[in-house]
């Protein structure tokens, strides 16, 4: 595979991942942080650093509209349920290094 076709690849990969975390709004940031490592917000950071390095720089707030598909606060009002206490110990226990 060429690096451009590479690129169309990763980039439709990502639109896909993007709208799928979207469309799951059961599944909240603490579950996939305790599960894989990163939840929207980091996808939003890391999307954030690369247009930085593209010379297109983004706000935070900026960033996270475009994972989230809506203001940020929006999408918390909306969709964002309380951590359990299960749900914090399973990250505090995650994230010990």
């Amino acid at each position: 595979m060429d690096d451009e076709t590479r690129t169309r690849v990763e980039a439709a990969a990502f639109r896909r991942l993007v709208e799928h975390l979207r469309v799951r709004t059961d599944v909240q940031n603490i579950d996939l942080m305790n599960l894989a490592g990163f939840c929207r917000n980091c996808l939003a950071k890391w999307y954030a650093a690369a247009a930085e390095e593209e010379g297109h720089p983004l706000s935070k707030l900026e960033a996270r509209e475009i994972v989230y598909g809506m203001p940020y606060e929006q999408w918390k009002a909306r969709h964002q349920t309380e951590a359990t206490e299960a749900q914090k110990a399973a990250f505090t226990e995650a994230h010990k290094h």
